[in-house]
């Protein structure tokens, strides 16, 4: 990745801007494009349509699911195969094409439902089973109903999540209210497993994230990129706010990181943008493709 100006300033000049020719620009979702009130704001949109008016396409990349993501993927615009799950699964909203999908193979994934089910875990770690597209909960908890009321997809809770295992989910997720406790379970799990068995990540302090270990937000991006567009990566640009939009942060000619973003992914970032409550993303484009 490029260096530009790393500055946390969202006002200082950087050089090499006129010379990059972005083509591509991919957004994340949670705290980049939708903050606290869930909603992409008017000056966001407004700065997507404006590059969008360049001839600059723009793409979703996101931890959500297909379903969740679907609203804000129409809300910009989007023409491009959306990236949901990490990157898991890119499918074609307008085709129904699937032109990656990869799944945790189902023996780990049993093995991640018995480590959560320590007795230590259990009552404090809420388990979620990604599997074509739909939740599967042990159980409906008050760490579900947060996650259900800002993703807007219906539960199905199954008791044993084993019973599921018939296919194997595109994602496992568990959340709780501690993100201490996440960062051991993250750690631990680290020890446990090589970046070979299994993509483990945080997309919010709160949920801990399991995928396909060819699985990121990078190699989707440059799957958009290279594979689809036939682009190269100094004509991209993300923006991210979390440790799961560092591969793509780093892949990207342009990288941006939000002001909201932990100081572990800004620190990995070209330049670091407002806080998404100010409309952050909006002025990252605006200087950088406006």
């Amino acid at each position: 990745m490029q260096d530009l100006t790393s500055t946390n300033s969202a006002t200082q000049a950087t050089p090499l801007t006129a010379e990059r020719n972005i083509q591509l620009l991919v957004l994340d979702i949670d705290g980049t494009i939708a903050g606290a009130d869930n909603q992409i704001r008017e000056p966001v949109k407004k700065a997507v349509q404006a590059a969008q008016a360049k001839g600059i396409q723009v793409a979703i990349a996101t931890g959500r699911m297909y379903q969740s993501a679907l609203r804000f993927h129409h809300e910009i615009g989007a023409t491009l195969p959306l990236m949901v799950y990490q990157g898991a699964l890119v499918k074609d909203p307008r085709t129904g094409i699937v032109h990656r999908h990869w799944t945790v193979p189902r023996h780990l994934a049993l093995e991640l439902l018995d480590y959560f089910e320590q007795p230590e875990l259990r009552s404090l770690l809420s388990v979620h089973f990604y599997i074509n597209d739909q939740l599967y909960v042990r159980e409906i908890t008050p760490a579900t109903e947060d996650y259900i009321s800002r993703s807007t997809v219906r539960p199905i809770p199954v008791g044993d999540l084993r019973c599921t295992l018939d296919t194997e989910p595109t994602k496992v997720l568990a959340l709780t209210n501690d993100p201490v406790l996440i960062d051991t379970v993250l750690g631990d799990l680290r020890k446990r497993y090589t970046p070979a068995e299994l993509y483990l990540t945080t997309s919010v302090a709160t949920f801990f994230e399991a995928t396909n270990p060819r699985v990121n937000k990078g190699t989707a991006v440059q799957y958009l990129a290279e594979d689809y567009l036939g682009i190269g990566a100094e004509n991209v640009m993300v923006i991210g706010d979390n440790f799961n939009d560092v591969e793509m942060i780093e892949y990207a000619g342009i990288g941006v990181a939000m002001g909201n973003a932990p100081e572990g992914v800004q620190a990995r970032a070209d330049w670091v943008a407002p806080d998404v409550e100010v409309d952050g993303a909006a002025v990252a484009i605006k200087k950088f493709l406006l």
